[in-house]
């Protein structure tokens, strides 16, 4: 699960969070260091329509399985990185330390190689130390999987 533990750099630092130069009003979300794990995902633009992030990637064949669709490790990484990149664009966790506690997932289709893949992610609750987030993952018209999840913010200090 994505734990953020940056103790070389400042969390401010170790995360690009910007206008996505190809995708008028969508963020690029990612990690400076490009040899961390999120970069195997590829492009992740994130988007917050009221009260619901877009997050998105593209499988590339890097991200397949031997059935030709997306492996599912790669679907749940992409959902716990969707998380971060949703709490970020709301404004409720600047990059930092904070950790996944739980993700459940229930995988309904299959993923497409070459398509965007879209994690659809809404806040249930926020408490002083814990956010509880749920959501959708879709292609084209086709739900992928249900997820729902808690996310640990970083310590004070």
């Amino acid at each position: 699960m994505d734990r953020s533990d940056h103790s070389e750099a400042e969390p401010s630092r170790a995360f690009l969070f910007d206008e996505h130069p190809d995708h008028p009003g969508w963020m690029h979300w990612r990690f400076r260091d490009d040899t961390r794990f999120n970069s195997f995902l590829g492009d992740v633009i994130v988007r917050q329509e009221d009260a619901l992030a877009r997050v998105r990637m593209t499988p590339e064949h890097r991200h397949s399985n031997f059935g030709n669709n997306v492996h599912g490790g790669a679907l749940l990484g992409f959902i716990d990185v969707a998380l971060f990149a949703a709490l970020r664009s709301f404004g409720v966790l600047s990059a930092g330390p904070a950790v996944t506690l739980d993700l459940n997932t229930h995988f309904i289709g299959a993923g497409r190689v070459g398509e965007p893949l879209e994690a659809q992610v809404e806040i249930l609750r926020q408490t002083r130390r814990l956010i509880f987030v749920r959501g959708l993952l879709v292609q084209m018209e086709m739900t992928v999987a249900e997820f729902s999840g808690t996310i640990r913010k970083p310590s004070a200090g």
